[in-house]
This record gives C-alpha cells, sequence and structure tokens, in this order.
C-alpha cells in the first residue's frame, strides 16, 4: 500500500502538536460528511457545523469479513485535509486513485449478514424542530454500501438469501419516524439532559437508541461517537402556538423503547427482563423564544405507556379478527412484573401511578380477566413496598365511560390528570441558549434511603442505562439568574404516570393529551404566560394540543398495530359526523386486521435484524425458515426477544389460560381469579438489567404448557365474589363511590371527589392535599345482588358521573 494511504505519514507539518495543531472542544460535533474511496480503503472526511475542525477515519476494504476502521487522530483545517486527500489520491493512481464516493450527514452504523459488511449512511436530511438552539434532524434518504472492493468480494454477496436480507432490512424505513441530533441528547429527557450530562457511549446504551446494536463496533473500535449520530424512533412534532398574545414552542417527542419492540400481536405483555412491548416515554416540552443572551424559560413534562407487564399474548389469526388472549401463569410471584415497576423507578423516581384503561363489561369476559389478573400482581409487589413506594392504581374502563351518556370521558380524564400531576410535578428552569453540559443544573444528591427509592449513589450499583434515567428530586432554595434577569426556582419531575388498555395505542392515547392538556396549563403558568394554572377544553391552545397528540397517536399506531389510532373520542370532540367517524373507525379496523394478519411477521423479522436479536450466520436455518418469531437460538437471538410459544387455538375470541392440569368447561365455575396462598417472592433478587449484546436465551417448548379454554357458567354478578370476599378485611386506603352497577377502583384518586359534580374544577386538585377520605374497609358494602365486573382488589365503586363544569361544552354526543 501506498505510503500516502498511512495516516502517520500523511499528516501536514502543522498537524503536530508542537507545531500548533487545532485542538477540538470536548463537546466537538460534526455534522457533514464526505466519503471518498481507493481500492483498499474507504476515507470518510467530517467537519463541524463552522467548518473550524476537520478529521478523517479510513475503513479498510480489502478484509471481507471484519470491520477494521481507524481514525486519525489529528484535527486539521479545511486546506490541511484538502493537502491530505490529494496525497492519498497521487500514492494511489496506479490502481486507480482517490474517488469521490457521497456526502452524508452521518454513519448510521455497520451490519453483517451472510457475506461482507455494509455501511449505512444519511445521505439527505430535513430539519423538523429545535430545542434551545439545537436543530433536531429526520432523514430524508439513506444508502447501503458495501465495504469490500469487487476484486475481494465473495460470491455470497450477490446469493439468494444474502438480497433477502438486504430486502428485508431495508423495509425498517428510516425516513419514516427516525430522528436525531448532533448537539442535543433527543433520546433522553429535558430534565435528564440539564440535571445529569453524560456523552458518549452511555448514551447510546439506553434504551431510546435504536441504531445501538448498528453503531456498537465502530463506537467500541474508536472510543467515541464522533462519527455516528445515535437514532431515535417514535415521534417528534413542534410548532410555535399562541395564547394571551404570547408566542410559545410546544414540542411533543414519543421515544420507542428498543427492548422487547415489535409488532402488536407478536410483542405483548412483559419477557424475562422486565421489558414491555410498546413501551413508549412522551415528552411535552414548552419554552419561549427569548432574545438572544437571556435564559430561556422551559418546562418538561414526562408520561409513559406500556402493555400490561404480564405474561399474556394474542397470536394472529387469519380466521379470527379477534384473537384470544391468552394469560400464562408461569410466573405467580410476578417476578417480571416487579422487575419492570423496579425499572421505571429507577428511570423515573416515585411514585410510579398506573392508570388501567381496559374493559369490565363483556359479554365474554376477555380484558376483565387480565385486569384482574393486573391486579394482582399489584397488590402482591405493593405488599413488600413502603407506604410512600407502592404503586398507585387506577383502573377505569374508559370505553364503559365513553359509551355512557352521563359521562364526560375528557372532563373526567382531566381531573385524574390532575391528580397524577400533584403527585409526580413536572420539570421547569431556565436555561442557558446553550443547554451546554457545563451549564447544567448542579442538584444537591438525593437522600432518598427508603426501599423503592433510589439515590445518586445507590445508582452506581446498576447498569448505565438504569443508572442514568432517574428523573432525581428537587430541591429547595436553589435559583438561576444572570445579572440581568432574576429566574424562579427551578422544579424537578419525580415519578411518573404510567397509562396502559390493551394495545397501549388508542384509549391510552386520549388519556395521555387529557394529562398533557393538565400539564400544559402549570407549564405554561410557570413560564409566566397565563395567570391562572389551568387551560379550558374549549380554549384554542387545547385544540391545537389535540391534534398534536392525535397525529402522535396515528404515528404510534402505525408503527405497532398497523393503522391509524381509532380518535372516536377526538372526532366527537370536534362534532364531526358520525356516520363519517363510523366509516373511518371500521376501515381502520380492517387495515390493522390485515397488517396484523399478512405483514407484522415480516416486519417483526426486519426489526429483529434492524436490533441485532437475529443475526444470521452461514449454516444455519434462515430468519424466514423458523417458526414465528421463534428463533431457538439459530444464529444469534438477543435478549429481549425471548418470548414462550404458546399453541395456537381457534376460537371466537375467548380467553386461554395457562394451568399446570388441563382445566374443563364444566369446572370452570369453580375457577377463581385471585391468586390465594401465593408462595413468597423468590430469594432469587431483582436482576440488573443487563446492555450486553445479544446472547441466545432459552424459551419454553410446547409441551410446557398445557392450555384450556375458560369459558364462564357463573353469573358475570359472581365473577369475583369468592375473591373479594377474601380481601375485604385486608384492603385499606382504596378510594371508592358507590353510585350504580359500574364500578372503578383506585388507591390514589378519591372517587367521591372524581365523580361529584359539586367539586368539579373549582377546586384546583394540583393546588389542593389529597383528600384523605378513603375508606379503609368495605366490610358493609353491599357486595350481593351488585354487579361484580368492576369489582378489583376487593373494594366495589360506582360509576363516576360528571355535570356541568369550567371545562365548558365537553358533551360528546351521538355515542351511546
Amino acid at each position: 500500500m501506498a505510503s500516502s494511504d498511512n495516516f502517520q505519514s500523511s499528516h501536514s507539518p502543522h498537524s503536530s502538536s508542537l507545531s500548533g495543531e487545532t485542538i477540538p472542544p470536548p463537546n466537538l460535533c460534526m455534522q457533514k460528511f464526505r466519503l471518498y474511496e481507493t481500492l483498499s480503503n474507504f476515507y470518510m472526511i467530517g467537519r463541524d457545523k463552522s467548518r473550524t475542525y476537520w478529521r478523517v477515519l479510513k475503513i479498510d476494504r480489502l478484509d471481507p469479513s471484519e470491520l477494521n476502521v481507524l481514525e486519525d487522530s489529528a484535527t486539521y483545517t479545511e486546506r490541511e485535509c484538502s493537502d491530505l486527500l490529494r496525497r492519498i489520491n497521487e500514492g494511489n493512481k496506479s490502481t486507480g486513485g482517490l474517488k469521490f464516493v457521497t456526502t452524508c450527514y452521518g454513519i448510521v452504523g455497520f451490519i453483517k449478514f451472510l457475506g461482507p459488511y455494509y455501511m449505512l449512511l444519511i445521505t439527505k436530511r430535513r430539519k423538523i424542530g429545535s430545542i434551545c438552539g439545537h436543530i433536531v434532524y429526520a432523514i430524508s434518504k439513506t444508502e447501503m454500501i458495501p465495504l469490500p472492493n469487487s476484486s475481494v468480494r465473495s460470491n455470497i454477496i450477490n446469493s439468494k438469501n444474502e438480497n433477502r436480507y438486504k430486502k428485508l432490512l431495508c423495509t425498517v424505513d428510516l425516513t419514516k419516524d427516525f430522528f436525531f441530533s448532533y448537539s442535543y441528547h433527543i433520546m433522553r429527557s429535558l430534565q435528564r439532559n440539564m440535571c445529569d450530562p453524560e456523552t458518549g457511549h452511555v448514551l447510546y446504551e439506553t434504551m431510546f437508541v435504536w441504531n445501538e446494536y448498528l453503531t456498537r463496533g465502530i463506537r467500541n473500535q474508536l472510543q467515541n461517537t464522533f462519527w455516528t449520530v445515535a437514532l431515535v424512533y417514535g415521534f417528534f412534532k413542534q410548532d410555535t402556538l399562541e395564547i394571551s398574545g404570547r408566542e410559545f414552542i410546544l414540542t411533543l417527542i414519543a421515544r420507542r423503547s428498543r427492548h422487547y419492540a415489535g409488532t402488536r400481536y407478536l410483542r405483548r405483555g412483559v419477557n424475562d427482563k422486565g421489558r414491555v412491548a410498546n413501551d413508549v416515554e412522551t415528552e411535552q416540552i414548552i419554552f419561549e423564544d427569548v432574545p438572544e443572551g437571556l435564559p430561556i424559560p422551559i418546562s418538561s413534562v414526562i408520561q409513559n405507556r406500556g402493555s400490561i407487564p404480564l405474561f399474556w399474548s394474542q397470536e394472529t389469526s387469519r380466521l379470527n379478527i379477534k384473537p384470544d388472549i391468552i394469560v400464562s401463569k408461569k410466573d405467580q410471584n410476578y417476578q417480571a412484573t416487579r422487575l419492570h415497576f423496579e425499572n421505571l423507578v429507577k428511570r423515573y423516581g416515585n411514585p410510579i401511578i398506573i392508570l388501567n384503561l381496559i374493559k369490565t363489561q363483556e359479554k365474554k369476559p376477555r380484558e376483565a380477566i387480565l385486569r384482574q389478573e393486573f391486579a394482582n400482581a399489584i397488590e402482591f409487589i405493593n405488599k413488600d413496598l413502603s407506604e410512600d413506594n407502592r404503586l398507585r392504581f387506577l383502573h377505569w374502563d374508559l370505553h364503559k365511560h365513553f359509551h355512557s351518556k352521563a359521562t364526560n370521558v375528557l372532563l373526567l380524564l382531566g381531573k385524574v390528570a390532575a391528580y397524577a400531576l400533584a403527585l409526580t410535578g413536572f420539570f421547569y428552569c431556565q436555561a442557558s441558549s446553550t443547554l451546554r453540559p457545563e451549564d447544567c443544573l448542579k442538584w444537591p444528591p438525593t437522600d432518598d434511603s427508603v426501599k423503592g427509592s433510589f439515590s445518586a449513589t445507590v445508582h452506581a450499583e446498576y447498569d448505565n442505562e438504569d443508572a442514568n434515567d432517574l428523573e432525581r428530586k428537587p430541591s429547595d432554595g436553589i435559583n438561576i439568574s444572570d445579572e440581568n434577569h432574576s429566574a424562579k426556582s427551578p422544579r424537578l419531575q419525580k415519578g411518573v404516570l404510567r397509562t396502559n388498555c390493551i394495545d397501549c395505542l388508542d384509549r391510552t392515547n386520549v388519556a395521555q393529551f387529557a394529562y398533557g392538556l393538565a400539564a400544559i396549563g402549570h407549564q405554561l403558568h410557570s413560564l409566566g404566560i397565563i395567570q391562572h394554572p389551568s387551560i379550558d377544553l374549549d380554549d384554542p391552545v387545547a385544540n391545537d394540543l389535540m391534534q398534536f397528540y392525535e397525529r402522535m397517536g396515528d404515528t404510534l399506531a402505525h408503527q405497532y398495530g398497523g393503522s391509524a389510532a381509532h380518535n372516536k373520542i377526538f372526532s366527537a370532540r370536534r362534532g364531526q359526523w358520525k356516520a363519517a367517524t363510523q366509516s373511518q373507525e371500521f376501515f381502520r379496523t380492517l387495515q390493522r386486521y390485515y397488517s396484523n394478519a399478512w405483514m407484522d411477521a415480516e416486519k417483526q423479522d426486519a426489526i429483529n435484524v434492524f436490533l441485532g436479536h437475529f443475526q444470521p450466520q452461514q449454516g444455519m436455518p434462515a430468519l424466514w425458515e423458523l417458526r414465528s418469531d421463534q428463533h431457538y437460538g439459530t444464529g444469534r437471538l438477543g435478549d429481549d426477544d425471548t418470548r414462550s410459544f404458546i399453541k395456537r387455538s381457534f376460537s371466537d375470541g375467548n380467553i386461554l389460560r395457562d394451568s399446570s392440569t388441563p382445566m374443563s368447561a364444566p369446572n370452570a365455575k369453580n375457577e377463581k381469579f385471585s391468586n390465594p396462598g401465593l408462595p413468597d417472592r423468590s430469594g432469587e433478587g431483582s436482576k440488573a438489567f443487563c446492555e450486553s449484546s445479544p446472547e441466545i436465551s432459552t424459551t419454553e417448548t410446547e409441551s410446557d404448557i398445557s392450555l384450556s379454554r375458560y369459558t364462564p357458567t357463573m353469573p358475570r354478578k359472581q365473577l369475583f365474589v369468592d375473591m373479594q370476599r377474601e380481601r375485604c378485611a385486608e384492603s385499606h386506603h382504596i378510594y371508592y363511590s358507590e353510585q350504580g352497577d359500574s364500578f372503578s377502583c383506585s388507591n390514589f384518586v378519591d372517587l367521591d371527589w372524581l365523580s361529584s359534580s359539586a367539586n368539579s374544577c373549582e377546586e384546583e386538585p394540583y393546588e389542593r392535599p389529597i383528600s384523605t377520605r378513603c375508606r379503609s374497609s368495605i366490610t358493609n358494602s353491599p357486595i350481593d345482588g351488585l354487579s361484580s365486573e368492576n369489582v378489583v382488589n376487593g373494594v366495589i365503586v360506582g360509576e363516576t358521573t360528571a355535570s356541568a363544569s369550567d371545562w365548558a361544552s365537553t358533551s360528546i354526543k351521538g355515542f351511546n
């Protein structure tokens, strides 16, 4: 190889540190790149936005089976870089010289199937927003380039299986719903960025960076992230809105977890590591555009959605538009469920507030049984937690309330949201115009010492992802100011609202809008834009926010479910013609069914390859030759891809329950949906969430599980009565309201207040203490003779009804 192909001999005389070499800043962000090639190497030239710093990366093209990258340690000027390229061209003239390949805007990563490595590049980008001057981009075009030159490529590069893997990878459309930023850590919340600055590898190891696997090779070799971009998958929308004559910038971000990621029926529930399907973090950011040099008042609030953290599934059926719900009983100690909530505490702190929206009234119990199992799990886990750190929950059948003429769903959800916001708080500070790491807030260490609350010192014992995920506690007396601008004391969010329905798409999105609406009032108030911390549903800002959440809901639904979201409540709020809404919903149901039945298997395969959960190997079965989503160690299978194999039974949509002994339908009436006599927790303890490379995991085989159909023969009134009687005397601090034949249950929301028309919204729940009017016993409740489909944790609560309030004109018409 010509000497000019070697970095050490190609430096200009001015490249030595003794000769005045330009030293790059520690937070250097290279944003534009040019790729060149010789017969033996690729050369990538990168520069920063100001064209001040130039660096060179060399990628070997002679070894078809290995990834070899080398970074020049020198930093060049533009002229020095041009001289270097000229010398490389002269040194390689005998083999064709140096040729320009493409301009690009970052490396997505490197991937290998059965043949050589390929390099994935972003060749076109578009600006979609900015946060305090840091631009956020989406991808407009990508290119996949094989690394070996034509003389050393093996025939396998054009083989049938190799081409099929390449085509499969390309079905992961990087131009849709992926976004990144060079200078702002978009994979982290604003609060995390302001309070806990991190750089380098730790950012790629978080759960929201989807190309962590693809970039692992180059990051490990170079020990930096200058050349790659961290891709977040989900949703990003930003716009300038106005209220009371003042403009502000609203940003809505949804970050989808890469753990246990996939499609609707192929990813349900929780895996052994506590990762759940359809896990999405939603962040709502508000700030004002202020003159340069002044601190930027900025606020954010985080909420979460994710599949019910139990072992359950639904198998895709081309014969049944409503597949069976399959509930596994393999984890009777709810260890995976416990791991999930421990992870949420490590990410956000306490309290964890669960808003469960699944059905309680069904002709054939489906969601109701899953709801009861979830209630069992929460109760079981709470027994080991202190009062302050217990999981807060509200089981509330949104579908039933929506179809009740007396119920205003958005009003009631708004009240619940206000309760939750009072418990978690939200983030507010005055940031510098650059959000530089050195400007981050210096919070005193937390003093949490009780079980379930994690201090900074405790976090050091966990892996990087979870250790850096805590939304820390606010401290009094902290102020940020400059000589010309006095700032308010910052506030921190501690805890999170976790919302779920069955798919965590349609109903969940409505509830998340309600929470966003409750939060935006307080955010605007903290910025000094409005005088009172509430926004009326009839305010134009509320309508703008609803459009943001509706757009986000459609995007997330397409990703996970294959169609836009069902938006009946939003459509009704807008006054859309009922027939038009029904037609739209019917079409979306068919679209989702088609996608789930015919498209999702290939989509899941593509995701597994992209995330590194399946790594092809020569001599092993190809991905498409395996049973659907069951790899059993073929190639390499990632941790988060484990899933118990459960035999499919085509039926009319009843529930299948796993059991150690088959249960026949005639004996079903003796089945109780509680867990009496559950054994003590396993002594193994909670496992840390490992971020290591994918490994082969064992899964249950078909013979490990015995299935039986459960068809209730008892009246619906009696379904939960036995369980309820056993627990009546043990239920403490559960809020309930007895006003009808349908029920909700909570241990943090006062349902009497929620359902009352007298309190309405006149008493702002965020400002007042949580009511202490909880019932400590329900032994006098008239259990016999009441419908029992909404009985959870042994508590009967009544239908919540709402009348007119200062959220005016919110009735929903035409839905019976």
